[in-house]
């Protein structure tokens, strides 16, 4: 029989939860959106209390964002091993799923949001598109890339944040097709990029020696061969 005293948490713990819940109440709105008051309510403690462990709204949406912001990071992670498109594919998936699961926090992030401009917002943005970049390469299997892959790493990086934004604006294209097109997409890009450098064909020949006939990367081959016949 439960005697009805609830347990104190201690001061990590507390914070802990008071980021949890802030991240689940900006999953369903934006941040701009969420008060003080609701956090403090869907945690069961007192307003006064949220601003014991947070000084702000902003300092919680920051302490928020780092746990995002690791959570996403660590959908670039994947074993270097089978296929690099069936690889991209599922770090795209695990990127989706994440979209999806935080819409209104992971749109108000990068459209704009209450600690969008300040030096944490900007600088943890940025390990999140640096992690990814370092995963992109881990998975080409280059340490020092030359200019050209890093064009393109980048710039792909910067086309699935667009793209998921575009997704979560009525959702208007099925969810595994963008995938799948965004894989396309960096097999494009990187193809574009080798038409004009032969250490970028080198370096596409030998990710695309071991793709197999099922795979997305023959998949887009086989599509443009349609599309000029």
């Amino acid at each position: 029989m439960s005697s009805g005293v609830r347990r104190r948490m201690g001061v990590d713990e507390r914070r802990q939860q008071l980021i949890g819940v802030a991240l689940e109440l900006f999953s369903r709105r934006s941040p701009d959106e969420v008060s003080i008051d609701e956090i403090a309510a869907a945690a069961g403690i007192s307003r006064p209390l949220v601003y014991h462990y947070f000084p702000g709204k902003l300092s919680l949406y920051e302490a928020a964002l780092k746990r995002a912001s690791d959570d996403l990071a660590g959908r670039f992670v994947e074993a270097p091993e089978g296929p690099l498109g069936a690889r991209l594919l599922r770090v795209m998936r695990r990127y989706f799923d994440f979209v999806d699961d935080h819409g209104p926090g992971f749109s108000a992030l990068m459209r704009g949001g209450p600690a969008v401009g300040s030096s944490t917002t900007n600088a943890l943005i940025d390990s999140v598109r640096q992690a990814a970049y370092e995963q992109i390469l881990s998975h080409l299997g280059v340490t020092e890339p030359p200019a050209r892959l890093e064009l393109v790493v980048r710039s792909w990086i910067s086309l699935a944040e667009s793209t998921a934004l575009i997704w979560l604006d009525g959702r208007r294209i099925p969810r595994g097709e963008l995938e799948v097109q965004l894989v396309h997409d960096f097999a494009a890009l990187a193809a574009i990029s080798a038409a004009h450098d032969e250490e970028m064909s080198a370096l596409l020949r030998r990710c695309l020696k071991d793709e197999p006939a099922e795979g997305p990367f023959t998949d887009l081959v086989t599509r443009l061969i349609a599309l000029a016949s």
